[in-house]
């Protein structure tokens, strides 16, 4: 993972690619569940300018079940040793993960990043993170994947988000994870409603302020499909775009994409946009 990269913001934002090897995400479960389709998949987003493969093997979307860590290592492990055996992929692995041991073993296997949608509610993962000099990503959500889409409710989401992360980050630093290290991620989608999402997007730069580079994953969301008037996830890369664009502006550092060409296009045009009244 090239750490010096994500900090400096006098160079564009990094791209991850999503990976699911999983029967089950909402988007593109069973696709690349077979282990040479989904390397195949990571080598095609590596050219197509991904600086990062996050690999799950848990579904996150609304009502999913929880997988076993003994199963998420068994859909996990020949990929991953597959992908550092290939001469196309050169990018940082993240494992998208809830789980320790899980975390654990594929740290061991060559990921540098964590990519925790409970925000490390286990303290048993920054024990692990810290003790492997890894990164991880804590991201917001409101109850469990079975729970989250059940009325979500704030008295004000913006500010209830961005403590939270914050109050999360500090926890992380206590654990003995490098500061450096850490990433915050506002959850567009996980426990919260079109409206909560759209205020979370508009709100970004208090995210930022935070102090911690900031991760952004909209790919292909529910919300702004009803926005759009489109049922089919796959259309929402155009939709997925504008939100790269938008969160180029405010400061994040980290775009979590399915699309990963069209969206490094969003984000190259925007950054040139950004930057050309400097001298």
């Amino acid at each position: 993972m090239n750490w010096a990269r994500l900090h400096d913001t006098t160079a564009p934002p990094l791209i991850m690619g999503v990976l699911n090897v999983t029967p089950d995400s909402f988007s593109d479960g069973g696709q690349y569940a077979d282990v040479s389709r989904a390397v195949m998949h990571a080598e095609i987003m590596a050219a197509e300018g991904a600086d990062i493969i996050d690999i799950g093997a848990e579904s996150s979307r609304p009502g999913a079940a929880a997988v076993a860590a003994s199963e998420q290592l068994r859909r996990l492990t020949p990929v991953i040793e597959a992908l550092r055996s290939s001469r196309s992929v050169h990018c940082a692995i993240s494992v998208d993960t809830r789980s320790p041991e899980v975390a654990e073993q594929i740290l061991k296997a060559g990921a540098t990043l964590v990519n925790d949608i409970s925000g490390a509610r286990d303290p048993r993962m920054l024990e692990v993170v810290a003790a492997q000099g890894a990164g991880i990503v804590l991201m917001h959500m409101q109850g469990t994947p079975q729970t989250m889409q059940i009325q979500p409710s704030y008295s004000d989401v913006v500010a209830e988000v961005v403590n939270y992360l914050a109050e999360r980050a500090a926890c992380a630093v206590q654990g003995g994870v490098q500061r450096a290290r850490i990433l915050l991620d506002p959850g567009i989608g996980f426990g919260k409603t079109k409206a909560h999402n759209l205020a979370l997007l508009a709100a970004l730069p208090r995210l930022v302020a935070v102090g911690y580079p900031v991760l952004l994953g909209t790919s292909r969301k529910r919300f702004m499909g009803s926005i759009c008037r489109e049922t089919v996830f796959a259309d929402l890369v155009g939709a997925t775009c504008a939100t790269t664009a938008l969160g180029m502006g405010a400061g994040v550092r980290i775009f979590r994409v399915h699309d990963v060409k069209a969206n490094r296009q969003a984000l190259e045009v925007a950054w040139a946009i950004g930057h050309a009244l400097e001298p």
